[in-house]
């Protein structure tokens, strides 16, 4: 197969990687109120499991990225996608709050592993031409997987039980790694045209943290996927009670609008965000780092509109359109880092962003639920949406020291 085939092929690998990522961490959600009946579980309890799995993601995800750039990226996410449907497959067999947790846990050690190591991949075989939409669409199995986990755990758990979604699961993921194993390539020997070749030297983790961290641009990058972070968890921890409470609709409509009307712009921005930055980024050096700045700016005021207004209608078309703007910067999050990280240091730099991204989305979930009885959780959206407006500014400001790559 051609290099330029098979750069595509591994799109789609991975895409579904991504998506059963998504799949298995959501699915546990769907199942809630059967986990409370058949363990006997209490809502703070259940609330301590999904703890587990989003803190644990968050404090291993430095050191899960710098396995990406230190190992093989191959062997790195065969082995994540294995163990993290190993440890699916286990979760049908809990009895109790301990078990539940524990696996909670490993799942977060496991499926943090993926995703830089990952993109980084993706980012060795696709150059500036085709790296924001080979981004993009292997993102968007991330919003495909989270409306499947929880559609297909409600109907598995509903219909033969929550331990044989679980199961399930697990025997589909491990079966994909094997295929994936023997599908995947390692890093190519010559690189894609526009993209940079890796050095041979594999710096030690406190050296590489350091130096991606020294990085001129990456403070301020790290800041803008905080605040898009905190956005993105305000969005999926609250906007299900926002609707059923502010619009008064049903569990069931609230559970659906909460999460289809964002997934669907999210997907049309991924496809428009990717295409538009590579063409920019062929006539402009700073073209990703800008299609990021207007996609915000565009999304900044519809996340505030969301928390304003008082019509479910232009509610529900602002989620559209904010999504479409989420999108549209999230798939050039690695682009932009690979424009002034070099290769040995991506998925290092990713997995920073990860840990920052996951700490501040935990915090500001809490928060909205501390001040949801003064500020409300439509003052948060709107406050959310100012700081999104900060970083457009930062964004603008920025500029990219290209010097800094390795060619």
């Amino acid at each position: 197969m051609t290099k330029p085939s098979y750069a595509w092929l591994l799109v789609a690998v991975l895409w579904f990687i991504w998506l059963l990522n998504y799949v298995d961490r959501q699915i546990i959600y769907s199942v809630f109120p059967l986990l409370r009946a058949d363990l006997q579980l209490s809502d703070f309890q259940l609330g301590l499991v999904s703890t587990s799995f989003l803190w644990v993601y968050a404090l291993v995800s430095p050191a899960a990225g710098y396995l990406g750039d230190r190992f093989s990226r191959k062997a790195v996410i065969v082995a994540s996608l294995f163990v993290w449907s190993l440890v699916t497959f286990a979760t049908g067999m809990a009895k109790g709050f301990r078990g539940l947790a524990l696996a909670l846990a490993l799942l977060g050690v496991s499926e943090a592993a993926y995703l830089p190591a990952g993109l980084a991949l993706i980012a060795d075989y696709h150059g500036e031409r085709t790296r924001s939409r080979a981004t993009g669409l292997h993102m968007s199995g991330a919003y495909i997987g989270m409306v499947l986990g929880g559609v297909v755990g409600g109907w598995l758990g509903q219909r033969y039980g929550w331990r044989l979604a679980f199961t399930v699961l697990g025997f589909v993921g491990m079966a994909y790694a094997l295929l994936a194993a023997a599908v995947l390539r390692g890093r190519p020997a010559q690189p894609a045209p526009g993209a940079e070749r890796s050095e041979t030297r594999k710096p030690p983790m406190g050296e590489s943290l350091r130096a991606v961290w020294s990085l001129r641009a990456f403070p301020t990058l790290t800041f803008v996927f905080v605040v898009m972070s905190m956005a993105n968890w305000l969005m999926y921890t609250w906007m299900p009670v926002y609707l059923y409470e502010r619009f008064h609709m049903s569990l069931l409509g609230a559970g659906f609008s909460a999460t289809f009307y964002l997934q669907v712009g999210s997907l049309g921005g991924m496809l428009i965000g990717g295409t538009v930055a590579d063409r920019w980024r062929a006539r402009a050096q700073r073209g990703r780092l800008l299609t990021q700045a207007v996609s915000l700016a565009f999304a900044a005021p519809f996340l505030c509109f969301v928390g304003w207004t008082a019509s479910a209608g232009l509610m529900l078309a602002a989620m559209v359109i904010y999504g479409v703007g989420r999108g549209a910067y999230d798939c050039n999050i690695m682009p932009v880092l690979c424009e002034i990280a070099p290769p040995e240091w991506r998925a290092t730099g990713y997995g920073l962003f990860s840990c920052a991204g996951t700490v501040a989305g935990g915090v500001v979930a809490a928060l909205a639920g501390a001040l949801k009885s003064s500020v409300g959780l439509g003052g948060m959206m709107e406050a959310t949406g100012l700081l999104l407006l900060v970083s457009v500014a930062l964004l603008f400001r920025l500029e990219i020291p290209f010097a800094t790559r390795r060619t």
